[in-house]
């Protein structure tokens, strides 16, 4: 869809949406910890992979879009399913063997700090500010009150939590290549994730047999988690969150982010009777609010940036800012044109405007490299 083109999907006010959105990514956690108890990590994520490829493939369908084309998108593809799905569902299902639900939907919320790390090294539009220095120590900050870091870690398996936050680097990893790499490919949102994610599904098919085996027993409670966890957390959540990033844009959408940690820590607490300390609750405000400060520079530095400044929703790529002064003139000789037509009798389908971009040179979001962590 061009982003000149308004949204079909009017029936469903995107807060409503959101919300949905935020709560299924918050309850994903959850269906990890289950799903681990009947199944081995790596069969939990190749579950969660295939359910949600099928969802994706059927919303393909309906929408008779195609996957991508080309040998290097989909070789850029290969490596983005590795860092955003394969690896880190595969490093929170290790995770949650050994930590709480809870304490990973909190370490979930340190993608953006992990971002803006790498982001300063990785990408040259970056650049470090007093506000975005401040959220990144204040998130770090955040990360040790929930450790109980005061307390020497007493209690806290530092394997599991050492997996969560590198699964959550991944993301930051992936979101970086995604936006160097995958960015202006002429396909479709839908498109790319269906793809992403389906390479994903066959990496661990790969993978999973070499290291597990079929479980003796299925019980239905794992397998219903798994399989919520890929239609619902995988599936149904991508096209929930490209829509409301189509309508609202990846600001005001990756603000889900800051819910997910809130809902699955509730979610921990209600329904697998997980143990809460002061600290928990308190660090991950701190967090959340770390990651805040470190957003909303570094988003607002990207539209002033001269490779997005003065392109308008449908300016092509490539298509250079223009000035105030210039575009008065070119008012002034398209006027002009039209007149001296008038004039002379000639045919007014000749007067100077400007011309619409094809559907092929519309630029197509990145939603892919803008939105929030899929837990």
């Amino acid at each position: 869809m061009s982003p000149t083109t308004p949204s079909p999907r009017a029936g469903v006010d995107w807060r409503v949406r959101f919300g949905i959105l935020a709560l299924i990514w918050g309850f994903s956690f959850l269906f990890i910890k289950v799903g681990t108890q009947g199944f081995a990590p790596f069969q939990v994520t190749f579950g969660r992979l295939l359910f949600g490829t099928a969802v994706l493939l059927v919303a393909l369908v309906v929408k008779r879009d195609r996957l991508p084309r080309g040998a290097r998108t989909w070789g850029h593809l290969t490596v983005a399913a590795l860092l955003l799905n394969a690896l880190p569902f595969s490093l929170f299902s290790y995770a949650e063997l050994t930590i709480p639900s809870t304490l990973a939907g909190i370490c979930n919320a340190t993608t953006p700090l992990w971002g803006m790390v790498l982001s300063l090294v990785a990408l040259s539009e970056d650049r470090p500010t007093r506000v975005r220095a401040a959220g990144l120590g204040i998130g770090f900050a955040g990360v040790l009150t929930v450790l109980g870091a005061w307390q020497g870690f007493s209690g806290l398996d530092v394997t599991g939590t050492a997996l969560a936050l590198l699964a959550s680097a991944s993301y930051a990893v992936g979101w970086i290549y995604v936006r160097r790499t995958l960015s202006g490919t002429g396909s479709s949102n839908l498109s790319l994730a269906t793809a992403q994610v389906g390479l994903g599904t066959v990496q661990l098919a790969l993978v999973t047999p070499l290291f597990t085996t079929w479980p003796e027993s299925v019980e239905v409670l794992p397998l219903l988690s798994v399989i919520a966890l890929g239609a619902l957390g995988t599936g149904w959540a991508m096209l929930l969150q490209y829509g409301v990033v189509a309508e609202v844009g990846p600001t005001t959408a990756s603000m889900v982010t800051y819910f997910i940690p809130v809902i699955a820590t509730a979610a921990g607490v209600a329904l697998l009777d997980e143990h809460l300390t002061w600290n928990t609750p308190l660090g991950a405000l701190v967090v959340l609010a770390g990651a805040a400060l470190t957003q909303t520079r570094a988003s607002s530095r990207r539209e002033r940036h001269p490779a997005t400044a003065g392109r308008g929703p449908g300016a092509p790529h490539g298509q250079k800012p223009v000035r105030a002064g210039e575009a008065r003139a070119a008012g002034a000789r398209a006027g002009e044109a039209r007149t001296g037509e008038a004039r002379t009798g000639e045919a007014r389908t000749t007067a100077v405007r400007p011309e619409a971009p094809t559907p092929e040179e519309t630029p197509k979001p990145s939603l892919t490299a803008e939105a929030a962590p899929q837990p």
